[in-house]
Formats: structure tokens, C-alpha cells, sequence
């Protein structure tokens, strides 16, 4: 019996920005992230006598976030040997399109939803497989706490695993919502065009030093290390953005105004580090004592920001 499956959203502190295989979407780098407990997606997947249907948040969807649930669906039908028109239903509690990895939550529901409906036995490693073929990011919101998704050199060497479901380190996330509008630029056309950049290169022969070091701070329970990590990284993605040929930048004014504050309250003694995937929003990462202290700043300059304060969230899971 098909069931509502639910897995959480997922922000890469080392960054996934650049695809060896398109079809497969296998990475060009290794990438490692933090489960957020308050952002999910509700998927259930049920039969349908009309052909495919998609609906988000209880509204039918069409064109093309439509087309690629269904292009999705139909190669992992030709995987399992499957068949049959689907009625996909999904709750979104991610702000889609705007930097928030919305689509690493709902292509893994989507994947669990999937193989529920057709009651199909596969480990947590397959259904990183399978999620990353829709999303690559959603390769990682298989696992909750902290999970790595290793590159690989093909589609069976390329999944995500758990490198700590349940951390013991005190860290949250403020994800800042500066702006709720879709981006301009997919986070597919953004990692081609970055790929222009000269300094890419340079930056893909680190990936290995910068994961390493991440992975050992969080194993020596060293937030500050992980936290100046996670903003060099971010730093980095963004600066090749710019340096793309032609540049171009996710940023917004209110972006650069958020890391100046971040930079200005560490002048203040009080700890936090920036994050930023492919949108305008900002991510700090700070620890419990100073989550009160950060969200008062930033909503004395930021007056109709949205903030949300998460920490860790767990892997996938079946609500019924």
C-alpha cells in the first residue's frame, strides 16, 4: 500500500556546484551537508485513470516542474519494469526556487514515494541512487545529521551516505528569507555557466582538502572550524559565479547587507558564519547561545524577513 513519505531539505556546507554527467547527474565534486529539521516534503504517490498528474501543495502543476517529475517517474519505471499512469501529491514546506534546496527534499520524498507504491525492497543507499538521478542534492536528504555524497566515476559509485545521523555538535541554522521570488537563473544553467570561470578549476582541486577538513571538524566537534569552512566554501562558489565568462551573481543587495552583518556581529564577539546556495537567501550558522543575539540583529535590519531558526533533521521516513 502506498504511503506519504516525508524527507527533509538538506543545505551543503562543501558544495555541490558542477555536473560530470548531465543525463545522470553524476558531480564533478564531492559535497557534504547539514539535514534541517524544519524544511520537508510530503510526497504520496497513488494510480491514476487520467494519465500523470503532479500537484503541489494541493494545486495542479503543469509545464516544466510538471514535465520533469514525469520525465523522473518514467526512467524510474524503465529501471524497475513498471508501468502505469501516476497521481504524484506533494506539500512543500520549503520556499521553492529561492535558495533553499527545495528540490533536494522533494526529489527524495519522491523517490520513497516511489518505491512504496510499487512496494519495491531497497536500501537507504539505493534510494540515494535513485534520488540523485532526480536531484543531486537529494541524494543527501536520504540521511539525517551530517551526510556526504561522494562523487564517484559513474552512476553506481556516485550515492550519499550518513557520516553522523545524530550529531552531538551545538550548531543551527538561521535560514534568513530576504526574498521569496524564484530565481532567474536554474541552478542547472548557473553550474554550466560557472564552469567558464578560470578560477574553476583551481577551486575543483581543492574539493578534496576542503571535505577532508570538514569531515574532520566535525568528528573533533570543532564549530568554529566548521563554520569558517562552510563560509570559504560558499565564498568560493560565489566568486567563480562572478568570474564566469559572462559573470553573474545570485546575490541581491540585501544579500551583500546580510554578510556584512554576519562579519560584524564576529566583530562583536558573537560567533556566526554565512552559508548561500543558488538564490539571494543567507544561511548563519551560529550556536544555541547566540541564536537569540543573531536573529534580533538581523531583524533590526532586515524588518520583513522571514527567519527560521532549524537544527539537525532526520533521513527519510514513511508518516503512515
Amino acid at each position: 500500500m502506498a504511503k506519504t513519505v516525508r524527507a527533509h531539505t538538506n543545505i551543503a556546507l562543501i558544495k555541490y556546484w558542477g555536473k560530470a554527467d548531465d543525463q545522470l547527474r553524476l558531480p564533478l565534486m564531492s559535497s557534504l551537508s547539514m539535514t534541517l529539521d524544519q524544511f520537508y516534503t510530503d510526497t504520496k504517490i497513488t494510480a491514476s485513470t487520467t494519465g500523470d498528474h503532479f500537484f503541489l501543495n494541493n494545486i495542479e502543476q503543469t509545464g516544466k516542474s510538471a514535465q520533469r517529475v514525469f520525465t523522473y517517474l518514467k526512467k524510474l519505471q524503465q529501471r524497475f519494469n513498471v508501468t502505469g499512469a501516476l497521481s504524484v501529491h506533494s506539500t512543500n514546506h520549503v520556499p521553492t526556487a529561492a535558495g533553499l534546496a527545495s528540490s533536494s527534499s522533494a526529489f527524495a520524498a519522491l523517490a520513497g514515494a516511489f518505491c512504496s507504491y510499487y512496494e519495491l525492497d531497497v536500501t537507504r543507499k539505493e534510494l540515494s541512487y535513485l534520488a540523485r538521478l532526480g536531484s543531486g542534492s537529494a541524494s543527501r536528504s536520504i540521511y539525517g545529521g551530517f551526510a556526504v555524497w561522494q562523487k564517484g566515476t559513474d552512476d553506481a559509485s556516485s550515492y550519499a551516505y550518513a557520516l553522523d545521523e545524530k550529531p552531538q555538535m551545538d550548531l543551527h541554522l538561521l535560514a534568513i528569507e530576504l526574498n521569496q521570488q524564484p530565481k532567474k537563473l536554474s541552478s542547472t544553467g548557473g553550474m554550466k555557466q560557472a564552469q567558464s570561470s578560470p578560477f574553476f578549476k583551481p577551486w575543483l582541486a581543492r574539493n578534496e582538502q576542503e571535505m577532508a577538513a570538514m569531515i574532520a571538524a566535525i568528528k573533533e566537534n570543532d564549530f568554529t572550524k566548521l563554520g569558517q569552512l562552510a563560509e570559504l566554501n560558499a565564498s568560493e562558489m560565489h566568486a567563480i559565479n562572478l568570474t564566469a565568462q559572462p559573470g553573474f551573481t545570485y546575490f541581491e543587495p540585501d544579500t551583500i547587507r546580510a554578510i556584512k552583518l554576519v562579519a560584524q556581529l564576529r566583530a562583536r564577539g558573537i560567533e556566526c558564519y554565512y552559508t548561500i546556495d543558488a538564490g539571494p537567501n543567507v544561511k548563519v550558522l551560529c550556536q544555541l547561545r547566540n541564536v537569540k543575539d543573531v536573529t534580533n540583529s538581523f531583524e533590526s535590519v532586515f524588518k520583513n524577513a522571514k527567519i527560521v531558526n532549524a537544527s539537525f533533521g532526520p533521513g527519510i521516513s514513511c508518516l503512515d
